[in-house]
């Protein structure tokens, strides 16, 4: 069975662009998963929301991140790429954040230039690391992987924030050389610094799709021309979870029943009711 890393090298070999909502629990990967997508990625923001009822400030921790996405990778059979801040210290911490990612069952685990604690890649008052700095951690990721971890590496930068988009491109491109397999600019602020970057990175290329954040909206057909690989909605499934409850919530307090659209026997479907009895089945008395 091929692993997880090599799932996503695959997928990346096709032509096209894919597609990847986030999750956040083991629930909304099997979700997207049973909607046919063929990857997922474990977003930082919505684990640290869901899991501490936290903003993304660099609170959640790396055994918390690991242990999470343990669950989530064995609840699928599609690559789950992780979110793995700044590595979590030195450059010795990030090799043992990219080991322990790849031993949860990650096929790519990413790694950002700022400086910790980090901050939501769309929020205001970010800081990143100096160039060479952020070079040694990509560095340090990526012999990770040159060592035996069967993982992927995704570097990212936030430097577009505070200093602008040529001082990000720099870092893309640069990250690309050391060795990542996937690149990401954050928060570009326009379909030409989108193009641009997608266009000047010698590496296959992610672009972040967040309702209302600081980069365009596109379609997928504009980013597939423009050359991008994946195409992530961080936020999409959380949103829409938040909103869902809140409507179920107003309903009940108001002393009524709230519109569901999902009955109890879709809901045992989904969380997997129907394969658990048929598994039991095989191991009760007078069975073959």
């Amino acid at each position: 069975m091929n692993s997880p890393a090599a799932k996503l090298r695959e997928i990346l070999a096709r032509p096209g662009l894919h597609l990847m909502p986030c999750c956040f629990d083991a629930l909304s990967a099997k979700l997207i998963e049973q909607a046919g997508f063929d990857l997922t990625f474990m977003s930082g923001f919505a684990v640290s929301a869901t899991r501490l009822g936290l903003p993304d400030t660099g609170l959640i921790s790396y055994g918390e991140m690991v242990n999470h996405g343990r669950n989530i990778t064995a609840a699928v059979s599609i690559p789950v790429l992780g979110d793995g801040d700044t590595g979590y210290g030195n450059a010795l911490n990030v090799k043992r954040t990219v080991h322990g990612y790849a031993q949860a069952g990650f096929a790519c685990v990413m790694i950002e230039d700022q400086v910790a604690p980090k901050r939501c890649g769309h929020t205001e008052g970010k800081e990143v690391v100096d160039r060479q700095e952020a070079r040694q951690r990509v560095r340090a990721a990526v012999d990770a992987r040159e060592e035996g971890a069967d993982i992927l590496i995704m570097a990212r930068t936030d430097a577009r924030a505070g200093h602008g988009f040529a001082e990000a491109l720099t870092r893309a491109q640069e990250f690309a050389e050391t060795g990542a397999d996937i690149v990401f600019l954050e928060a570009p602020q326009s379909e030409e610094e989108l193009r641009t970057f997608c266009h000047k990175t010698p590496a296959p290329t992610m672009a972040n799709m967040l309702e209302n954040g600081k980069t365009p909206l596109l379609p997928p057909e504009t980013l597939a021309q423009m050359g991008f690989k994946i195409a992530a909605y961080p936020l999409t499934l959380l949103n829409a979870s938040i909103f869902a409850m809140q409507q179920a919530l107003a309903a009940l307090k108001q002393g009524g029943s709230p519109e569901l659209g999902l009955d109890f026997k879709e809901l045992r479907r989904i969380v997997g009711f129907e394969e658990y009895y048929a598994e039991e089945k095989r191991y009760k008395k007078g069975s073959q």
